[in-house]
Order: structure tokens, then C-alpha cells, then sequence
């Protein structure tokens, strides 16, 4: 849970602080978020599973956000980063729904 408050106190000072992305950074950003969001949830549903451990949830928040931004780094090299960053999207997308449903199920028991 220690890592949610920290995601509501890093939006609110994202709110509050308003801070600028460099433009060359910019397709990169959306990206991150979801990978980040992705470990999140994932760190979450291994906390209700009993399961949790905080160094697998840094290896994995930090491993998520570097691939994900080297596939649409790639992507933009290659000249097809749009659709890449579809997939990544995508990928990481079915993995929040699927840990989302894990903790729905476990704290609703249905």
C-alpha cells in the first residue's frame, strides 16, 4: 500500500508543480506511465496474495518503465514507433486488467 500512497502524492505534486516534459521525451511518457501503472498493480495484487516482495517491486517498476521506453525507442528508429507502442500499450494494458480482475476477485470473493 506503501506504493499507492506514493503514486497519489507523485499525481498530486504532478498536479500542483505542473511540470514540463522535453519534447524529445514526450512519446515516451505515456509509455512509462502504463508500465509503471502495470508493476503498481501487479505489486498490489502480490500484496493481497500474500506474495509481496519490495525488491521484485523496484526491479520490476524500474524494469517495466526501461523496456517499454527502449520498444518505442526502437519503434521510433525503425519508423513504425506508433505501432510499437500500440503493442506496448496493449501488452501492459491485458497485464493491469488481469491483476485489476486478481484483486477484484480477491477482495470481493467473486
Amino acid at each position: 500500500m506503501i506504493a499507492v500512497l506514493f503514486l497519489v502524492v507523485g499525481i498530486v505534486l504532478g498536479v500542483v508543480l505542473e511540470p514540463t516534459v522535453p519534447v524529445a521525451l514526450q512519446p515516451y511518457l505515456p509509455i512509462a506511465v502504463v508500465a509503471a501503472l502495470d508493476a503498481v498493480f501487479g505489486g498490489v495484487r502480490a500484496k493481497l496474495d500474500g506474495v509481496f516482495d519490495d525488491k521484485q517491486f523496484v526491479i520490476s517498476f524500474i524494469s517495466n518503465v526501461l523496456v517499454a521506453a527502449f520498444i518505442v525507442y526502437l519503434g521510433d528508429q525503425l519508423g513504425v514507433g506508433g505501432q510499437l507502442s500500440t503493442g506496448v500499450v496493449v501488452v501492459l494494458g491485458v497485464r493491469i486488467f488481469g491483476n485489476v480482475a486478481a484483486i477484484r476477485r480477491h477482495l470481493f470473493r467473486a
